[in-house]
């Protein structure tokens, strides 16, 4: 696991990565610390990483400043902030946790028990996701979407105006972020349930704007169950 603390407090930024050493071990492969936005802008548009652990309040500036930037990338996002006022705004823009200052090990061990748990989701969904539109954020409310289809490490996203997003986040990164309306039928599609018309015995969802996707046979009963 690649992970970037952002954090301005040396003391702090220095207990976090001692902490995570700790609970991660081997699974750790690259931990860097940045302490101001500059610094952790450049190393995200420059390094991969899979987690980024972002205070809400550095030197002065804000830290949403920097998460509404990086929201549409490929990697999760954790808040650690004593600002718990923002917690829900934080989880409506896309965070998979906020981690309330002060904390302990057993609450980060916490949220990386979250982080690997594909079962996990964030305690308030998401209420948009943001994609990249010609080097510019758009926001897109979950409410418009009708499915979510995996392409590669990337995901398709399909909305009710006809129109496709590609997102840089992965099905499994997205379906922690999104509400239980949200499905995984498929290995290759989240589904909006709200927009699922019926199901048919071919194994496949008929969705109320006339499309068809599949769906898994383990997915099958389930669903039929759940829709009838």
């Amino acid at each position: 696991m690649r992970i970037l603390i952002v954090e301005d407090e040396a003391l702090i930024a220095q207990r976090i990565e001692r902490l995570i050493k700790e609970i991660l071990g081997q699974q750790l492969r690259q931990l860097n610390i940045k302490s101001t936005l500059e610094s952790a802008r450049h190393h995200i548009h420059h390094h991969p990483i899979d987690l980024l652990i972002l205070d809400l309040n550095l030197n002065g500036k804000n830290g949403f400043k920097l998460l509404e930037e990086t929201v549409a990338g490929a990697f999760q996002t954790m808040i650690l902030s004593a600002y718990i006022d923002q917690a829900i705004l934080a989880y409506e823009y896309g965070v998979l946790d906020f981690i309330p200052k002060p904390f302990n090990k057993k609450r980060l061990q916490t949220a990386f028990e979250r982080y690997t748990n594909h079962t996990y989701r964030a305690e308030y969904p998401t209420k948009f996701l943001a994609v990249r539109k010609k080097q510019k954020l758009q926001l897109i409310s979950v409410d418009d979407i009708i499915y979510i289809k995996g392409a590669g490490n990337h995901s398709e996203i399909s909305l009710n105006n006809g129109q496709n997003s590609l997102h840089d986040k992965s099905l499994n990164h997205l379906t922690k972020l999104l509400s239980s309306d949200f499905e995984r039928i498929h290995k290759s599609f989240i589904v909006n349930l709200k927009m699922v018309a019926s199901i048919s015995n071919k194994y496949e969802i008929n969705l109320k704007n006339g499309e068809t996707i599949p769906i898994s046979r383990a997915k099958y009963k389930a669903m039929k169950d759940q829709l009838s």
